[in-house]
């Protein structure tokens, strides 16, 4: 197997030579992928029966989904000793999470707040990839400075995530644990669904250099920071799973003072790229392959968003992901980025499985996007966390934490009145706008949902 240092020394050789050095990994590595597909997993056999022998354009492939392949788990998988049966017995123990299923598997699953969970297996050659995408980003994000400060503290380090079940991020940290690449003295994780003045606490006692969670309870810990109760001071924040809009990611940086790390990942590639000063994510183009597509799977130019985006990873091979459909709304930079990365940029938008649903006022359908409506309440001042829940095809309800010291109706006046324009300008003014007096609810997850579509 192919070491962490090796991938690494070929990273930073592709970076140094530029995009067609990228794109010539790229193409070897998907013709390589696609043959071991072929070879190993009987979907894929299936499925890849009447293309050509060689493959080096992904848009040969037919597009896959999550909830076709865990219908199809052991012939998607290349192990055959892999059954679903077994992963579920192995699953459905909490205190194995981080053990290597059958001695040579990380597991991973989704909350399954998008209708369909998904399992999800990593080998210790996949492994290796990501670790060395995940030394790449740190190299390009964090200065020396910055290293230095955190090697002076011993990478104290908080993680605030979900730690019931097998969820990616306490998987991939309790696995590092058991291999000896975390200390636990060195770190500690700390559960998401706490209650906030829990967590308050425990941070003010642990007093992280770095601090490290879902970017919604990130965000959430940021207000408690401005308000005064929480009084910690890392000097690296790194978000994980999701992303922020500029303007949070600008009151988290001041909340903290500290340098923040976006990062881009998911279930199905663990390392998908990383976050620039000029607001970017930069994707690992060596190792994967992201399109841009519409809501019928055609191709949208660079500078347009997209309706979700084609994930085809170059470096799992436990589970091969080819063009599966990732449900993320990106919009793809058509210009080299002025901060000087050569690695494709792009920007999150949202999940198209949280497209918002409504009647027109001409008895058709209007959809809305949820960065609409983030990008209204975020604009607003005195919200720390929101929640848009579309409990019937023409009723929201709108959850609210506010800032200490706000005036809460004068909020809610702003929100309404907000959001009431919005739907009238999308030419649907029949929604009722519902002020709810529970605050913003966390999925099984851990996670802080923005918006919830109508089931």
């Amino acid at each position: 197997m192919t070491s962490t240092f090796t991938l690494v020394q070929d990273g930073r050789l592709a970076v140094r030579q530029g995009p067609a050095a990228l794109a010539d990994r790229q193409r070897e590595r998907l013709a390589a992928m696609v043959d071991f597909a072929r070879a190993r997993s009987p979907y894929y056999r299936e499925l890849y029966r009447t293309l050509p022998e060689r493959v080096v354009d992904p848009t040969l492939l037919p597009v896959t989904r999550k909830d076709t392949l865990m219908a199809r788990f052991d012939d998607w998988v290349t192990d055959p000793e892999a059954t679903l049966g077994r992963v579920r017995d192995f699953i459905a123990d909490p205190a194995r999470v981080g053990e290597p299923f059958l001695g040579k598997y990380l597991v991973s699953t989704t909350s399954g707040t998008t209708g369909h969970r998904g399992v999800f297996l990593l080998d210790d050659r996949a492994a290796a990839v990501v670790r060395a995408l995940s030394l790449r980003a740190a190299r390009r994000t964090l200065t020396p400075s910055l290293t230095a400060r955190m090697l002076v503290h011993r990478m104290r380090a908080a993680h605030v995530v979900a730690t019931s079940g097998h969820l990616a991020a306490y998987a991939v940290i309790a696995r590092s644990r058991a291999a000896g690449r975390l200390h636990a003295r060195g770190s500690r994780v700390l559960s998401v669904h706490s209650p906030l003045p829990e967590l308050v606490d425990q941070l003010n006692r642990y007093r992280p250099v770095l601090l490290s969670g879902y970017a919604s309870v990130i965000a959430l810990l940021a207000g408690e920071q401005l308000a005064g109760r929480l009084r910690i001071a890392p000097a690296v924040v790194s978000l994980v799973a999701e992303g922020l809009s500029d303007r949070e990611h600008r009151r988290v940086s001041s909340a903290f003072g500290a340098h923040v790390v976006n990062t881009y990942a998911c279930n199905e590639s663990l390392a998908l790229g990383y976050g620039c000063p000029l607001g970017w994510l930069h994707t690992h183009s060596d190792w994967l392959i992201l399109e841009p597509v519409d809501a019928d799977y055609r191709p949208v130019p660079p500078g347009q968003e997209s309706f979700t985006v084609l994930l085809t990873s170059l470096g799992r091979w436990a589970q091969p992901i080819l063009r599966y459909d990732l449900g993320d709304s990106v919009l793809w930079r058509p210009d080299p980025c002025p901060c000087g990365d050569p690695l494709p940029a792009v920007k999150v938008r949202g999940r198209a499985a949280d497209l918002l649903s409504f009647p027109s006022r001409d008895g058709g359908t209007v959809r809305i996007v949820p960065m609409a409506f983030e990008t209204l309440l975020e604009s607003l001042p005195d919200i720390d966390l929101f929640q848009i829940v579309q409990t019937t095809s023409t009723t929201l309800r709108v959850r609210i934490r506010a800032t200490a010291g706000a005036d809460h109706d004068r909020l809610w006046n702003a929100v309404r009145t907000g959001l009431a324009a919005l739907l009238t300008d999308h030419r649907t003014d029949q929604v009722r706008i519902e002020r709810a007096h529970e605050p913003p609810e966390q999925s099984p997850g851990g996670k802080y949902r923005v918006v919830i579509p109508c089931a």
